[in-house]
């Protein structure tokens, strides 16, 4: 070939250095959060089949998805998205449990969307899942572990939008909208597109005055006083029940004490067509999309074979970090290992050093001084110990030694300001 093959696809990217660093004490710290609820972990696997993300499922379209084949001639997708892993894992090692549930989880997804939209082909997720548990209790602790969760990892200022899907569908039903219809509607309502929502009601003659509250779904945002402006435009029982419960629901997030984070949307739908009653999605500024999203998911253990209600969250590590960075509330680093640099004759005593420090869980690294500039010839030496001090610094270590050929030690403590 004529180039070395450096560059990465489209939509994926490198990751290393402080920014790597920073990403794993973000993890880490959201990892707490999780635990601190008694969520335990599961991990699954990169690829599955692929009818475990099928249009049936109501997952991520086709044409979006990695596929590819093994030997036998399955075929296989690396997954898109970690709920129908969960609900299948509920299903294969729980299937007679009959208390709740808690997954936590952190690893990548693959989604193969367009190149012009910008965004990453691979992300790192994190999330819960609360399975078996169908009351607005769950829904309320799902909801607060994920604000408190964003809490943790520095970000202070941010808004999580609550809908309810079975609000849509109950007018929907009461307008006879077919499946088709619903799902097109459906994403001209999520997409905010007002014009493309009224052509097609129009295009599918539907009632003047079901096409008027349809319409008016995208304007039911705000407080809590938006769920009474809902209550008024609706009067199907489906629908009702809905603004219902989600009024249940924000008296449980006051005893959290996480209302000043919530808002409501009734506009808001998700493209995953298994949620099946409150929906929910955080943003902050710095960026576009959502940095956590989530919603109940009770149907969607059935096609694993298993009946059991389901509510879950994932955060978004890249746009969690990509907001902290935007908004300067990056985690500071922890400097706390060493370098240890060592002339010829004084790898014995530079590994003693070495195994002392590691022994008191300080973190030593060592290397071999550039040959034919020894401490004995000084302008050399100074010139070196610069280089040095960078590559320390670059490896966030608070000190240095230096053992030269003719005996002792010399040691410095790093200014990181």
């Amino acid at each position: 070939m004529s180039k070395p093959l450096v560059h990465t696809p489209e939509g994926v990217r490198d990751i290393y250095g402080e920014e790597y660093l920073r990403k794993l004490m973000v993890e880490e710290k959201l990892h707490h959060s999780l635990r601190s609820y008694g969520y335990q972990d599961i991990q699954t696997p990169t690829f599955e089949f692929f009818d475990v993300f099928s249009r049936e499922i109501g997952t991520t379209p086709s044409r979006e998805l990695y596929k590819f084949f093994d030997k036998e001639g399955n075929t296989l997708v690396l997954r898109p998205d970690f709920t129908p892993s969960m609900a299948r894992c509920a299903a294969k090692y729980f299937m007679d449990e009959t208390l709740p549930i808690r997954f936590s989880y952190l690893g990548n997804t693959f989604t193969n969307t367009s190149n012009l939209q910008g965004k990453l082909k691979e992300v790192t997720q994190l999330g819960a899942e609360l399975i078996q548990e169908p009351s607005v209790e769950a829904d309320g602790e799902m909801i607060a572990l994920m604000v408190e969760a964003l809490k943790s990892s520095g970000l202070e200022d941010f808004q999580v939008s609550i809908g309810q899907v079975e609000y849509f569908k109950g007018i929907c039903s009461q307008a006879g909208l077919d499946e088709e219809t619903e799902d097109e509607l459906r994403d001209y309502i999520s997409s905010k597109n007002f014009f493309g929502a009224q052509e097609l009601l129009e295009r599918k003659a539907i009632r003047r005055d079901y096409c008027e509250i349809l319409l008016k779904v995208n304007d039911l945002f705000g407080s809590a006083e938006a769920l009474q402006r809902a209550k008024e435009l609706v009067s199907n029982e489906r629908s009702l029940q809905a603004v219902e419960r989600l009024e249940e629901l924000y008296r449980v997030l006051c005893e959290y004490g996480v209302e000043r984070y919530i808002s409501f949307d009734l506009g808001l739908l998700s493209k995953y067509h298994y949620y099946t009653g409150v929906i929910f999605k955080a943003y902050t500024y710095g960026v576009g999309d959502a940095v956590a999203k989530g919603g109940r998911y009770d149907n969607l253990l059935k096609y694993f074979g298993k009946e059991a209600p389901a509510i879950g969250f994932v955060i978004v590590v890249d746009d969690l970090l990509e907001a902290l960075a935007r908004q300067k509330k990056v985690p500071r680093l922890r400097t706390d290992g060493v370098l240890i640099i060592y002339e010829e004759g004084r790898f014995r005593d530079a590994l003693k050093k070495a195994k002392e420090l590691r022994a008191q869980q300080i973190p030593a690294e060592l290397i071999p001084a550039i040959p034919g500039t020894g401490s004995s010839d000084t302008g050399s030496f100074e010139k070196n110990v610069k280089i040095y001090r960078e590559k320390s610094k670059n490896h966030m270590q608070k000190a240095f030694y230096y053992m030269p050929a003719e005996g002792g030690c010399m040691e410095e403590l790093l200014d990181r300001n």
